[in-house]
């Protein structure tokens, strides 16, 4: 701002979103017209109005009060005047500064006209007072919006301001979303990119090359409003934002809330909530993203693993595991440049010497396996299918029944512990009572014993989660069953092929007990875990016993005829 030979006299308004509920009288335009009449009456000159429309008073950083407030500083502006003080702001600690402190050393006159307040006059001792009731009445506010939003979080109504991107609002209903087609088409392509191995980077590069539009860049161009920032040069998709788009819950049809929260009335920034603390309502509008798709992307970054120095990845970085300490196996390469010698080896191996064995594979011999085994599991499964079916139904109801009494007697001993930790919660308080323990070793024990509780109360909950998700395997066989349809024949293996049928590939510790190096490796395939693909013998058994099966029905009918 150029200071000018007449000083400035600044005509502040400002509104906030609470503020338009309290009718005309905090408008703009009223602030604007009684701080105008008002100059004109008292003759100051070379007036000049700043406004903040839509900024909550116990923030500082409105563009309008910081503008005035430059101006304040280089000497320009030498008198304030606002409709009443609360326009200034209310939060106490920072007006009760400004006034005492800034405007007195920068030599500017300070005027709230409706609140009788002019610092030529001095300040009365009841303005304090009065920025306390201010910053109150801010705070009272605050918790009935809060409220209102929590009323409606619970309820399922989407608290997001717009929707994400690849939905826009329903002309008909505000709160619902619909699908915006061509945004779908981007998050789909996203999705089928990343399945098909591409990192956040390269799927960035790839959409900056095909000149897709970013979402805020789309946006603009159809009229919606929107906060985000344009790249700086067109369709310069950034990976964070390639990454908040797959991690987004909403795109599989369910509406998130309480995904995050202002850290106070004061201060506006958003902190993310744990997710224990996000509401999931389910199936509230369409999918764009398939459930089983969206679940393995989640699962492909979770295991997802940088490039080595040399540039070079693997199909099967992220799926292998440790069989003995659950570590994951990392990729290296041979330092002789030869793909053969391309290996996996323990993470607890490489990183702390001596905490697991080395647990050594090599990657040629991976993709032959799993290629193999592959092939083995699409033609029994295509060929034998209600015999799949049947093995498998068996094998999930033997692990299930396994699982669910582990569970319970885990369950059984938490909640036993649990209760045992009131009684001994409440003989160590009436110990402390009867002075028979010190208040120091009572505050000690007791605190010893409530986390504990809550940590088996944490468990127990989670266990009773996973005992009413256990039974699954019919819809665990028929989602595998969609994925082996899609597929004629397998002959060579991508990263879509590999993340659609597997979900990881456990490694065991090599074995010499015989003479020669032996090594289990077990191939966990989505939904379904452990296949063993039946032998020949066993196959012809079952053929045989179906066509006796089929044989003997019209000889049933004719006896029951």
């Amino acid at each position: 701002m150029i200071k000018q030979s007449e000083p400035i006299t600044a005509l502040y308004c400002r509104l906030s979103k609470d503020d338009t509920r309290e009718g005309e009288s905090n408008s703009i335009a009223n602030q604007k017209a009684i701080l105008a009449k008002y100059a004109k009456e008292h003759g100051f000159g070379n007036i000049q109005f700043f406004v903040d429309d839509g900024f909550t008073g116990v923030v500082f950083d409105r563009p309008g009060f910081l503008a005035m407030m430059d101006g304040v500083k280089n000497g320009a502006v030498k008198t304030i005047i606002v409709k009443d003080h609360s326009r200034l702001g209310r939060n106490r600690l920072v007006i009760g500064t400004l006034l005492e402190e800034d405007f007195e050393r920068y030599g500017v006159r300070y005027i709230a006209i409706m609140d009788n307040i002019d610092s030529d006059k001095g300040l009365s001792d009841l303005v304090p007072m009065q920025d306390l009731f201010n910053e109150w009445h801010a705070k009272n506010t605050s918790q009935k919006v809060k409220a209102v939003k929590q009323a409606q979080g619970n309820s399922g109504i989407p608290l997001t301001g717009s929707p994400p991107f690849g939905y826009k609002k329903d002309p008909n209903d505000k709160r619902k979303w619909i699908v915006d087609e061509f945004a779908a088409e981007v998050v789909k392509r996203i999705y089928a990119l990343c399945m098909d191995g591409k990192n956040t980077s390269q799927i960035a590069t790839i959409l900056a090359q095909s000149q897709v539009p970013t979402p805020g860049e789309y946006w603009r161009s159809i009229g919606t409003p929107t906060a985000a920032p344009l790249p700086p040069m067109p369709c310069n998709w950034s990976p964070r934002t390639i990454s908040d788009i797959l991690d987004r819950t909403e795109y599989i049809g369910h509406t998130v809330n309480f995904r995050t929260r202002v850290r106070s009335f004061k201060n506006k920034a958003k902190v993310m909530n744990d997710p224990s603390q996000w509401k999931i309502f389910e199936d509230t509008h369409q999918a764009i993203i398939e459930i089983a798709v969206w679940e393995r992307v989640q699962e492909i970054r979770k295991g997802r693993k940088r490039r080595l120095k040399t540039g070079k990845t693997s199909l099967f970085s992220g799926l292998l595991e440790c069989a003995d300490c659950g570590k994951k196996l990392y990729y290296s390469t041979s330092n002789t440049g030869k793909a053969t010698n391309d290996h996996f080896v323990c993470g607890n191996y490489r990183s702390i010497k001596g905490a697991c064995t080395a647990h050594y594979i090599r990657e040629k011999a991976v993709h032959d396996l799993v290629l193999l085994h592959m092939q083995r599991v699409l033609v029994y499964v295509q060929q034998y299918e209600s015999l799949f079916v049947r093995v498998v139904n068996k094998k999930s109801t033997e692990d299930q029944t396994r699982a669910i009494a582990t569970k319970r007697k885990t369950l059984d001993q938490h909640r036993k512990r649990i209760t045992e930790l009131d009684l001994l919660f409440q003989r160590i308080y009436e110990d402390s009572v009867a002075t028979r323990i010190s208040e120091e070793r009572f505050m000690k024990m007791s605190e010893s014993y409530e986390t504990e509780q809550a940590i088996l109360k944490q468990e127990s909950m989670k266990l009773d989660a996973e005992l009413q998700e256990e039974k699954q395997s019919a819809a665990n066989i028929v989602r595998f069953l969609s994925i082996v349809r899609k597929y004629t024949e397998i002959e060579t293996l991508t990263p879509t092929i590999l993340h659609d049928f597997i979900e990881k590939i456990v490694v065991h510790a090599p074995d010499y007990t015989s003479g020669k190096r032996k090594q289990k490796v077990e191939i966990f395939y989505n939904a379904v875990g452990i296949l063993d693909v039946p032998s020949t013998d066993e196959m012809i058994a079952y053929l045989k016993e179906r066509k006796a099966k089929q044989l003997a029905e019209p000889m049933q009918l004719t006896k029951s005829a």
